[in-house]
């Protein structure tokens, strides 16, 4: 038996394709923020780094160009103290001055018995060194080879703006290279990331999104080179797996729904046959409950149910109800003359031949008693039934049973007792089948082979046939 398409369990509830949802943030595009967020936080720290570093090295250079002055204006201004040239003096101060590195410039002059002269320049606005270098020097001339006299000190003082205007400088350039590199490399990442994963995930997604029991076979393959064996193959084989272990199951799970429908279908035969065997048991058994079976005619059980249903109806009607009591005369000595088992032929034989002669199909003859027979005739008047009755005993008769111990023939022959019901005149059954067992009485009285009843007496009734 096929399985409907309905009975398998599906894969995925109806509608849940539709309702699969984008994702409001790629794997790239958090990538690429958690790199720049990365990128930022190394700008800081490789600003702080370069800046410190470009401060030292700030300071050195402005130091290495006061340590060049020093060599420059050693000479000049030693010389210069020693002559007392103090515009020469003066002029190289402007002009030592006047070099961007320097902020202020201090030369002290030494005399013999006076005191020290100082000779001072300084660059606009400059405030102090701060963090710019100073660098002091001792000034000593060589008048003759061999002697050496100290004749002043020089103070070069650096000036900290210079520091931080070209700390600034490296600064920008610094955070921009940084800002530059950061964007590029994120670019990259996004790129790469996207070419390499995002693609291939989409696509996985993709397929997972339409996977029915009935593309289950449907093998997901990934547009890339076999070189590449990585998570994504561990992903793709996974699911292909699965795919693959889902189809199993829902082929075993078919299969067994079809034996199990198959096995349904069997037991329901079976039960069918049963249940037909059992009901025709029952009707049998039935049939054997209200059934004579020696006769085959309808037993006492089945007479009585019968007169019930007909006593209501006649009463219910206003119809007549006719009772005929046959009963086999002198049975008894047929029996020990001839025997049981030609006794129980007889039985069959009269019973055929009541049975043979009832035309409607609302009669029954019932064998009630041992050799006694009861005859129901609904809706008939007496005279009917009285003309049934002989016609029944003329029937026997007519048999030719060769009976030779027999009081009223040399062949087997039956009393019949009658008795019609008239409405509202008797209570109940009962009193009807008295009625017509008294009338069997009266012809058995009589003579037997007779009919006694209501119309006529026994003897009357004898030679009315006779005739």
């Amino acid at each position: 038996m096929a399985v409907a398409p309905d009975a398998l369990p599906q894969a995925l509830p109806e509608g849940v394709a539709e309702r699969v949802v984008a994702p409001r943030h790629s794997l790239g595009t958090r990538l690429v923020l958690a790199t720049l967020g990365f990128c930022v936080l190394f700008i800081v720290v490789a600003v702080g780094v370069l800046t410190l570093s470009a401060w030292n090295a700030g300071r050195e250079r402005m130091d290495a160009e006061l340590a060049q002055i020093e060599q420059v204006y050693r000479g000049t201004l030693a010389k210069a103290i020693w002559e007392l040239d103090r515009d020469a003096l003066q002029a190289h101060v402007r002009s030592a001055a006047g070099v961007p590195s320097v902020g202020r410039v201090e030369l002290k002059v030494t005399l013999a018995h006076s005191a020290p002269e100082k000779f001072e320049g300084s660059r606009a606005g400059w405030a102090g060194p701060g963090r710019a270098p100073t660098r002091q020097l001792v000034l000593e001339y060589e008048p003759y080879p061999g002697a050496r006299e100290t004749v002043g000190e020089l103070l070069l003082q650096g000036d900290e703006r210079v520091l931080w205007q070209r700390l600034r400088s490296e600064l920008a350039t610094i955070v921009i290279a940084q800002l530059l590199q950061s964007m590029v490399l994120a670019g990259l990442i996004m790129l790469m990331f996207n070419r390499m994963v995002t693609v291939h995930v989409q696509r996985i997604a993709a397929h997972l999104a339409t996977v029915r029991p009935g593309n289950l076979g449907v093998a997901l393959g990934l547009q890339r080179s076999e070189r590449s064996q990585d998570e994504l193959t561990q992903l793709v084989s996974g699911v292909n797996h699965l795919q693959g272990s889902l189809a199993t199951y829902l082929e075993q799970q078919q299969r067994y729904e079809r034996e199990l429908a198959e096995h349904r279908d069997r037991l329901a035969h079976l039960v069918d046959e049963r249940t037909a065997e059992l009901q025709a048991a029952n009707e049998r058994l039935q049939s054997l409950a209200r059934t004579d079976p020696l006769t085959g005619l309808p037993n006492r059980r089945h007479f009585d149910e019968v007169k019930s249903h007909e006593w209501r109806r006649a009463q219910r009607s206003g119809q007549s109800l006719a009772l005929l009591i046959c009963d086999i005369d002198c049975f008894k000595d047929y029996n020990d003359h001839y025997g049981h088992a030609m006794g129980d032929h007889c039985l069959s034989a009269v019973a055929h031949t009541l049975r043979a002669h009832l035309g409607r199909a609302g009669d029954l003859v019932a064998r009630i008693g041992g050799e006694e027979f009861g005859v129901l005739l609904p809706a008939t008047s007496e005279a009917a039934a009285f003309m049934l009755a002989n016609r029944l005993r003329a029937a026997v008769a007519a048999c030719g049973i060769e009976h030779r111990h027999s009081q009223a023939a040399d062949v087997v022959t039956i009393s019949v007792g009658l008795a019609v019901l008239q409405p509202g005149a008797m209570e109940d059954f009962e009193a009807l089948f008295l009625q017509a067992d008294q009338a069997l009485y009266r012809a058995k009285a009589a003579g037997r082979n007779q009919v006694a009843g209501p119309i006529a007496e026994p003897g009357q009734d004898m030679e009315g046939d006779a005739s």
